[in-house]
C-alpha cells in the first residue's frame, strides 16, 4: 500500500459570486485551477444575511455537474427542468447540467447562518450534450458511519458498511464529510488512479507519515496519488474528503459553461442568446 502524502496546502481565497454572496473558493484559483475531474470548489457562509440574502438568481450551465452540499440553513432551488424544491441542513443537490439548464438558488432564510459548499465536477466530451439530470438527497439518504473516534457521512463512494446514493458515476467520485475527535485517526483506501483533496472547515491535521506545514482552517490540502489516506487529528476537526478519476480531455471555459473547445463554447453563448439553451 502506498500512503497519501500532502502535495499542497492552498488557502482558500474570499470572493463573491451569484448576486453578490460571500464565499471562499479553493478550486477554480490561480493556484489550484482545475484538478482534474474538479472544476471548483466553494465554501459560502455567513452568520450575516446581507451577505447571502440576494442569492444566485437565474443563470445557465452546460457541461458540467453541481454538488451542493448543505450543511447549515434554506435555499430554494427552481430550474428549467421543472425540478423545485428547498434545500435544508444536510441535503445535497446533484445537478448534472449537460447540454444546458437554468436555474436559481435562492435564500428560503430571512436570518440566521447560512453555511455550505459546492463542487463542481467536470464531465466528458460524450456526456456533455446529455439531457439534464437532477438528484436531490435528503440528509437522511445519505450513508453515514458513526463510531466514539469519528462521524463519516457519505455522499459518493464507500465507507465501511457506509455507502453514498449517487452511485455508478464515469469519474467513481469519493466524497466524504468528517468530523474526527480529537488525537483520533481516520484511514480508508482509495483507487490510486484518483486525484483527491480535503478541505479543511475547521481544526487541524496530520497526513500522511511525512513533515509538513501546519493545516488550519479553510485550506485546501491537496494530496499526492496513492492508496491509503491517514490522517490524525491535532484537536477535534472537522473536513471534506473528495477523490475522482481524472477525465484527461481538454478543457474550455466560459463563465459557467465548461466545454472542450473554444467553439463549443461560443455555441452555448449562441444556444442561451437565442433561447434555444434549454429546450430538449
Amino acid at each position: 500500500m502506498k500512503n497519501i502524502e500532502i502535495k499542497k496546502i492552498v488557502p482558500a481565497i474570499e470572493t463573491s459570486d451569484g448576486a453578490g454572496v460571500k464565499l471562499k473558493r479553493s478550486i477554480g484559483t490561480p493556484e489550484a485551477d482545475y484538478i482534474d475531474p474538479f472544476l471548483m470548489l466553494d465554501e459560502f457562509g455567513s452568520d450575516n444575511k446581507d451577505d447571502y440574502i440576494a442569492g444566485f438568481p437565474p443563470h445557465p450551465h452546460r457541461g458540467i455537474e453541481t454538488v451542493t452540499y448543505m450543511l447549515k440553513g434554506e435555499f430554494e432551488h427552481q430550474d428549467s427542468t421543472g425540478a423545485k424544491g428547498i434545500m435544508s441542513s444536510g441535503d445535497v443537490q446533484w445537478m448534472k447540467t449537460g447540454r444546458g439548464i437554468i436555474h436559481s438558488e435562492m435564500p428560503a432564510m430571512s436570518d440566521g447562518k447560512l453555511l455550505g459548499f459546492q463542487l463542481w465536477v467536470n464531465m466528458p466530451a460524450k456526456l456533455k450534450k446529455n439531457k439534464p439530470e437532477y438528484l436531490y438527497i435528503k440528509s437522511n439518504e445519505l450513508g453515514v458511519h458513526k463510531d466514539n473516534e469519528k462521524t463519516v457521512k457519505v455522499i459518493a463512494g464507500k465507507y465501511e458498511k457506509a455507502e453514498g446514493p449517487e452511485k455508478n458515476h464515469n469519474v467513481e467520485p469519493i466524497y466524504f464529510h468528517i468530523i474526527l475527535n480529537e488525537e483520533k485517526k481516520f484511514t480508508c483506501e482509495v483507487p490510486e488512479s484518483h486525484n483527491s483533496f480535503i478541505y479543511l472547515l475547521k481544526g487541524e491535521l496530520e497526513i500522511g507519515n511525512k513533515d509538513h506545514s501546519k493545516t488550519v482552517n479553510s485550506n485546501l490540502i491537496l494530496l499526492e496519488r496513492g492508496n491509503k489516506l491517514i490522517v490524525k487529528a491535532k484537536k477535534k476537526t472537522e473536513f471534506l474528503f473528495i477523490a475522482g478519476k481524472p477525465i484527461g480531455e481538454p478543457i474550455a471555459r466560459g463563465g459557467p459553461f465548461v466545454m472542450n473547445t473554444k467553439a463549443e463554447i461560443l455555441e452555448a453563448i449562441q444556444d442561451y442568446n437565442n433561447g434555444t439553451f434549454a429546450k430538449y
